[in-house]
This record gives C-alpha cells, sequence and structure tokens, in this order.
C-alpha cells in the first residue's frame, strides 16, 4: 500500500537524476556505487591511519590535497562526495563533519515548499584547520589558514585567516599573516 506522504521515492528519483540513472538498472547501479562509497567511508571512518583514511576519502570521490591530516571519525558526505574540496595542509579534527547537500528527507511539506533539497560543493582552502566536533554545511568556503573553533557549525563562507567560533560560526579574529 502507498503512503502519498512517503518521501522515499521522491529522494530516490532526486539522487539518480543527479547521477544520471534511470530504470530498474539505473537504480541497481546507485545502490552499487552507494554501497562502494559506503564501505570506503566505514574503512576510513574509524582508522587511526590519517593516509589511509585520505586515500579511502579520495577513492570515494572527496578532492584532497597534500600533506592533510585526518583525525579518525571524520564524516565527509555519504552522498555526494565528489563535491567536497579539501586543499593542502588541512587538518581535519576527530568528530568533524562536512555536507555537501541537506535535504528534509521525511518531510514533503518541506522538501516540496521552501526547503528543497539543496546540492552545493564545499570548499576547505589551504591550511584550514577543522577542530574536532565542527560541522561545514553545503556551499561553504572554509578560508585559506583559517581556524574553526570545536563544535562551532559553519553555515556561511570564512574567510582567509580568521577564527571563527560558535553556532552559527563567526569570525572572532584575523590571523596576522
Amino acid at each position: 500500500m502507498s503512503d502519498e506522504n512517503d518521501a522515499f521515492p521522491i529522494n530516490e528519483k532526486e539522487v539518480m537524476e543527479y547521477y544520471g540513472y534511470s530504470g530498474s538498472f539505473g537504480r541497481l547501479k546507485m545502490k552499487l556505487k552507494f554501497l562502494r562509497s559506503w564501505i570506503l567511508h566505514s574503512l576510513s571512518y574509524s582508522s587511526p591511519s590519517s593516509n589511509f583514511s585520505i586515500q579511502m576519502q579520495k577513492a570515494r570521490g572527496v578532492k584532497i590535497g597534500k600533506n592533510c591530516h585526518f583525525n579518525p571519525y571524520v564524516l565527509i558526505d555519504l552522498i555526494y562526495p565528489q563535491m567536497v574540496e579539501i586543499g593542502n595542509n588541512v587538518t581535519l579534527g576527530s568528530n568533524s563533519m562536512i555536507f555537501a547537500h541537506s535535504n528534509p528527507s521525511a518531510n514533503l511539506f518541506l522538501k516540496q515548499g521552501e526547503f528543497p533539497r539543496k546540492i552545493s560543493k564545499v570548499k576547505i582552502k589551504s591550511g584550514a584547520v577543522i577542530n574536532p566536533g565542527a560541522i561545514i554545511i553545503a556551499g561553504v568556503t572554509v578560508g585559506e589558514n583559517s581556524i574553526i573553533s570545536p563544535r562551532s557549525v559553519v553555515t556561511q563562507d570564512i574567510p582567509d585567516y580568521c577564527i571563527a567560533i560558535g553556532n552559527p560560526a563567526r569570525v572572532v579574529k584575523k590571523i596576522n599573516h
């Protein structure tokens, strides 16, 4: 029995359209793609080896520069990893999260109203430090050599050479260079 409030078919259709899949074979390809991505994410997520984590994230499609350091328990968007770009010499603290999309997945009223699925690139420029527990939201750029304080939620761009704290994160200091 179909439920007219079930958003799952709409969510699946949106993701399939984004990736250019259609029909049952496309649905199978999408599920295999996400299974592969989830396995790579799972291997990366709890690994104590930064280099291994980075290799697994790159295999998922995340663009990552040189000399980066990922602590364990970093979550990078599970549906659109290729929309995340990380520069050189970036540090990601434990339990930090980077999302390239937002979606009121189960709420058709919001989804079909003012809050549809949003897919937007995230860029973390070279030298940035994302401290433990920080959350970076879709469409945000974190500036070069900027620091995001622990548990901050970054909802808008942070300029180069800045320290940002809070929820929502706000710039509290410029770093002299």
